[in-house]
């Protein structure tokens, strides 16, 4: 499987630019003092984060390397035990560095943390609450990503930490950058099964902020993947997350009558090769209704005995074909939208929306391991199986993404086109026009 986040030891900066002297008239500290660090062969960086560190830190611009850490999560490690007896909480614990003869705190960008891990966690916070939370008996040193060669020491003095603050207030609102394809370059699957996996969960790796790439997750830290799962799907063990895990794989959790009525669709394209008025729709989604419950209602001998009738009222029937009906103006609803927005091509239609399962499969699968309810083989097993389901139901990336939508709406959007649309609307168009994009990178079949 290989190495995943993990970045290995690299030479880090001349003893001249973090040696024992002054803490620097800039207001950064020991990380803006000495001469730019050069490096004989370029680095790759694992991610455009990492990059912009290291770039800011060439360059000796100490105020464009913290405008990139007021931007991103900081993570520090954890024992999970601590992690679990105490939610919520973030412990220090420093280290002695040779450098500054001192202890030291060790912060690390998304991209330079290591595989996730059984006994250790890592809790993910931004830069304004190191600054607030900082206490006078905390190490005097803050270190980020040592031993890479964008690490770098700052003091941790409240006038430093004041300068942290300033950047993080400039930077308020901003966060993990939402909206935009963050790719890993290092240790992480670019080609091959495991990145299509991946790619699936693309739409909403893309709208959350997450690398669509990583397999080797971290997400937002281990207790805030913890609580997503808790919050959004009463997941709270390894046990329930299997369940689900499973059900989304089988395309278990998609709504039965959504794809009763898209079904009915199907066949009647089949049968008159073409489009299908929402008209007929409707009209022979009810025929077929009523047939169900009057073959429901009589007795029928099987292998296991005289199966119990089932008689629905009146007003039951009429309201189960009203219900139906209005599911069907609403698909015809949105795939009208979607056309004219461009995610549906013109003279298509949504077959299936598996892919709302097969997508949140992948994520599913990640989420589980931030969580540690899983392993990463695991968690690679089931983002392969993802990826495998949806190529043999689906013909492309868009059709894949276009019913991934429709199942995403019908969820949550009620006809709103609200931000539940116009996130995948975006994310949709990112995918498939970026030229960085796993979607015109990685071929479907």
């Amino acid at each position: 499987m290989g190495l995943w986040n993990g970045v290995g030891p690299a030479a880090g900066p001349s003893q001249g630019s973090h040696g024992q002297g002054s803490h620097g008239q800039n207001g950064y500290g020991q990380g803006g003092q000495g001469a730019p660090v050069t490096q004989a062969v370029p680095w790759q960086a694992p991610s455009d984060d990492e990059r912009e560190l290291y770039e800011a830190k060439t360059r000796g611009d100490w105020a464009a390397y913290f405008d990139v850490l007021a931007r991103t999560d900081l993570f520090v490690a954890n024992s999970r035990a601590r992690a679990d007896a105490h939610p919520g909480t973030t412990a220090f614990h420093p280290y002695w560095d040779h450098r500054t003869r001192s202890q030291c705190l060790a912060v690390f960008t998304a991209g330079m943390l290591p595989a996730p891990a059984e006994a250790v966690v890592h809790l993910a916070n931004d830069l304004d609450w190191y600054a607030r939370t900082w206490r006078q008996d905390d190490p005097p040193w803050l270190v980020v990503n040592p031993g890479s060669p964008c690490e770098a020491y700052f003091p941790t003095a409240p006038e430093h930490r004041a300068v942290w603050s300033r950047h993080a207030a400039r930077a308020a609102g901003s966060g993990r950058p939402r909206g935009r394809i963050r790719t890993l370059y290092v240790g992480a699957p670019l080609h091959g099964p495991v990145a299509h996996g991946l790619a699936c969960g693309a739409l909403l790796s893309v709208r959350n902020g997450d690398f669509w790439n990583a397999m080797a997750y971290h997400g937002g830290g281990y207790n805030h993947e913890k609580k997503r799962l808790e919050e959004w799907w009463e997941i709270t063990d390894r046990e329930g997350w299997q369940h689900v895990q499973n059900l989304l794989l089988k395309a278990g959790l998609t709504s039965p009558v959504w794809d009763f009525v898209l079904e009915v669709r199907r066949s009647l394209a089949l049968d008159f090769a073409g489009a299908v008025e929402v008209e007929h729709w409707r009209q022979v989604a009810e025929r077929i209704l009523r047939r169900n419950a009057a073959a429901a209602a009589e007795p029928r001998i099987t292998p296991e005995g005289v199966t119990v009738p089932r008689h629905r009222s009146d007003a039951e029937m009429e309201a189960q074909v009203a219900g139906v009906q209005r599911l069907i103006g609403r698909i015809a609803r949105y795939e009208a939208r979607f056309r004219a927005d461009g995610l549906l091509a013109q003279g298509k239609f949504v077959r299936t929306v598996e892919a709302w399962d097969y997508g949140r499969a992948v994520s599913m699968a990640r989420w589980g391991l931030g969580a540690r309810y899983c392993t990463l083989q695991e968690a690679e097993r089931a983002v392969v199986r993802a990826g495998s389901v949806s190529r043999t139901n689906y013909r492309s990336w868009e059709e894949f993404s276009a019913a991934y939508v429709l199942g995403r709406c019908l969820h949550f959007d009620e006809e709103e086109f609200g931000e539940w649309y116009q996130d995948m609307l975006a994310a949709h168009r990112l995918l498939t026009t970026d030229p960085a994009s796993p979607w015109l990178n990685i071929p479907w079949n």
